[in-house]
C-alpha cells in the first residue's frame, strides 16, 4: 500500500465477518463476490470462490445465515471470549474435516470450474482466479480462458503473476 499497489481483500469461509477496519485504517478495499478487473485489454474475474457452482446447498444457507444482520446481532451479545472460542472450534473442525476431500481433484464435479464454464457461455473472461480450493489448478475453460486456483496457505505458498499477457503461477 505504502507504494500505492492497489491490494484487495476477498472474503471467503472463514473471514466473512469483515468490516470497516481494512478499508478505514488501511485503504485495502473488502470484495464480498466476484471482482472483474481489465488489463491491458484482459479480463479476469477474481474471488474467493466459496459457494460458486453447483451443490453445497449447507453451506449456501450456512453463509446466507451467518452473513445475515440477525446472526452478527446474536453473536455479539456473547462474551468476546465465548464468540472466540467458537470461532475457532468451528473454524479448526471445518478444515480438518475438508482437508482430505479438499486436496483432491473432483473432474466433472469440480463446482468451480463448473461455475466458470457456465459463465463463459454467457460472457468471456480470459483469466478466472480464485482461492477457495486447498488445490492448486489451472486449466481451460472453453477454447480460450483459464480457470487458476491458487490452492490454500496453510501449506503451500502459490501465487499468480499477471504481467500484461499471461497468468503464471509461482510459489513463494
Amino acid at each position: 500500500r505504502d507504494r500505492n499497489i492497489p491490494i484487495y481483500f476477498f472474503t471467503g469461509n472463514h473471514d466473512m465477518w469483515m468490516f470497516d477496519y481494512f478499508p478505514s485504517e488501511l485503504g485495502i478495499p473488502i470484495v464480498r463476490g466476484n471482482l472483474l478487473l481489465e488489463i491491458e485489454g484482459k479480463k479476469l474475474l477474481l474471488g474467493h470462490g466459496d459457494g460458486l457452482g453447483p451443490g453445497d446447498y449447507q453451506y449456501k444457507f450456512l453463509k446466507l445465515f451467518f452473513n445475515s444482520k440477525v446472526c452478527q446481532r446474536l453473536f455479539a451479545f456473547l462474551h468476546p471470549w465465548i464468540g472466540f472460542s467458537i470461532a475457532t472450534s468451528w473454524s479448526k473442525s471445518s478444515r480438518l474435516a475438508n482437508l482430505k476431500k479438499d486436496e483432491q481433484f473432483m473432474g466433472d464435479k469440480e463446482h468451480i470450474w463448473i461455475f466458470c464454464q457456465e459463465t463463459e457461455q454467457k460472457q468471456h473472461h480470459d483469466y478466472y482466479v480464485f482461492g477457495h480450493r486447498h488445490l492448486v489448478i489451472d486449466m481451460p475453460v472453453g477454447n480460450t480462458s483459464r480457470y487458476v486456483n491458487l490452492g490454500e496457505w496453510v501449506t503451500g505458498a502459490t501465487y499468480a503473476v499477471f504481467d500484461g499477457e499471461k497468468l503464471e503461477l509461482k510459489m513463494a
